[in-house]
């Protein structure tokens, strides 16, 4: 745990000038740009700060200012959504955290899901007390997105369409088919609900699975959506899907192509 301490005047002047030109985190190539220092003089003077417990590191090279009332630069990450972009970028917000972002879902989730186009080592960090959870994604699947402002850093969020198309895609992104299933249920009475733009957004995609999914919840909780039910029976693909790959599968419902648990079959009954 580091100690606030004081730091001269000259520090002060130039940590000032880094903080304000830089928004939500501090590296290493970013201070030494701002101060015309080659970079291992950059790296040696926000270590220094570090310890004195005017930043706190987030990872190596890579920091955030302390807030001035703290006592201590052990303090937890204020914006996880604001560090996302630093560690992660090119990157979006997706899953559950964009699902509360959007007002489809009242659960709170203490994670929040990363898409980029990174292959991380570690897909479930812990950074500061923030928890991440994150997924690796092809550069051609980076669409429907929105940018959102988090103090001043933008941050790109999936929309309310595509936060459903990537929970129908992978299941456990919204915290289980179940919630998924209720998160739907939300957008379909959102005004946000656009049910042509989600089939188009399924093409683009590519998933098959998706399509099954989204028939058979439909056909099953919002019969009057007829439209969008054909058009998801339309373009059905081979083979069969399981409704959640964590959930037995029972029963096959050969309409969709799709392996699900019996209870489901006995709720819809």
């Amino acid at each position: 745990m580091e100690k606030l301490t004081g730091i001269g005047k000259l520090d002060r002047e130039r940590l000032a000038s880094i903080l304000r030109g830089t928004k939500g985190t501090v590296s290493v190539a970013e201070a030494a740009g701002i101060l015309g220092a080659a970079r291992t003089d950059a790296a040696k003077m926000l270590s220094r700060w570090h310890k004195k417990g005017w930043l706190s590191r987030v990872r190596r090279g890579l920091y955030v200012p302390v807030p001035l009332e703290a006592s201590t630069a052990d303090v937890p990450l204020e914006d996880p959504w604001q560090i996302a972009v630093s560690l992660f970028a090119p990157c979006y917000i997706g899953g559950w955290s964009a699902a509360e972002y959007w007002d489809l879902t009242e659960q709170i989730f203490r994670t929040t899901v990363v898409m980029t186009q990174r292959t991380p080592r570690d897909r479930n960090p812990v950074i500061k007390g923030a928890a991440f959870l994150v997924c690796s994604i092809n550069e051609k699947k980076l669409f429907g997105l929105k940018p959102v402002w988090r103090g001043q850093v933008k941050v790109s969020v999936s929309d309310p369409a595509r936060t459903v198309l990537d929970m129908l895609a992978e299941p456990r992104l919204g915290g289980g088919i179940r919630s998924v299933r209720d998160m739907l249920a939300n957008y379909l009475r959102s005004e946000t609900k656009n049910l042509d733009l989600l089939i188009d957004y399924a093409d683009r995609l590519g998933n098959g699975a998706v399509f099954k999914r989204l028939g058979f919840l439909l056909e099953r909780d919002a019969p009057d959506e007829r439209a969008a039910i054909e058009k998801c029976a339309q373009r059905l693909t081979k083979g069969n899907a399981r409704l959640d790959t964590k959930l037995a599968a029972e029963r096959l419902v050969s309409r969709w192509r799709l392996w699900v648990p019996e209870s489901w079959l006995k709720e819809a009954a």
